[in-house]
């Protein structure tokens, strides 16, 4: 499985603020590149008017990988796109017609200009791909606070789908907190994969854990004998308990 990203090799340009986003790639791209970085911004930023066919600042998002490197290209690009303050006519403009690499740019970008659910239609064609690069920027922090509940739900299920890591899902335990739908879903896919001979990933155990609901703080002194507590759905799963016993040190 495919490590997920750190915000310190520069892969994670949605969850970093654009001016710290900027400074790291100043520390670690060459005088060159630097140069270019500089040079683009300052056309999207000063970029007016009609163009034809495209304004300047989109030509540099197609040239960002060759200029400046791939490990950095996504940065490069979120810079660019907020530098030229895209509207959502643009980020929608090159979301459908960009490479695949640009489509991910605008995914990272959105957090940082897009406050409100106007682009979530855009996440919401990327969770139909099964694209993982694609699919792990659908998840980031935008879709964390503008997704309805039905689709984050589906969203959490696309990644145990196609063995995207779920630390790439921007607030999973605050989202997953309590959410007994959620639970449910888990518990019936892990159930599904059991019937078919098939593994149920680690990660949805861990998922499923965070669904559970925050204990009361200060409970009320009984009255009367307590009864069993419920059941959380991560106890009946099947495997479970197979799994338990065989992470169980042995004494020596």
């Amino acid at each position: 499985m495919t490590s997920s990203p750190t915000p310190e090799d520069g892969t994670r340009p949605a969850h970093t603020p654009p001016d710290e986003l900027h400074a790291s790639l100043d520390s670690r791209l060459a005088p060159a590149a630097r140069t270019w970085l500089a040079e683009a911004l300052d056309t999207a930023a000063t970029c007016s008017g009609p163009h034809e066919p495209y304004p300047a600042w989109e030509v540099r998002l197609a040239e960002a990988g060759r200029r400046c490197g791939s490990a950095h290209a996504d940065a490069v690009r979120v810079l660019i796109l907020r530098a030229a303050r895209a509207d959502m006519a643009a980020l929608t403009r090159v979301y459908h017609h960009g490479t695949a690499d640009e489509r991910r740019a605008v995914l990272h970008a959105l957090p940082h200009l897009v406050a409100g659910p106007e682009a979530v239609p855009l996440v919401e064609d990327a969770l139909r791909t099964n694209d993982t690069r694609l699919l792990t920027a659908a998840v980031g922090p935008y879709a964390a606070r503008c997704l309805s509940a039905h689709t984050w739900r589906h969203a959490v299920l696309k990644c145990l789908f196609t063995a995207v890591p779920v630390d790439s899902v921007a607030d999973l335990a605050r989202r997953a907190r309590g959410d007994t739908e959620l639970a449910r879903m888990l518990g019936d896919y892990a159930t599904e994969r059991a019937a078919a001979g098939r593994p149920v990933p680690e990660d949805l155990y861990r998922v499923l854990a965070l669904t559970e609901p925050e204990p009361a703080s200060e409970p009320e002194p009984a009255s009367e004998p307590a009864s069993e507590p419920a059941r959380h759905p991560v106890a009946d799963l099947p495997g479970k308990e197979s799994r338990c016993a065989s992470s169980t040190p042995t004494s020596i």
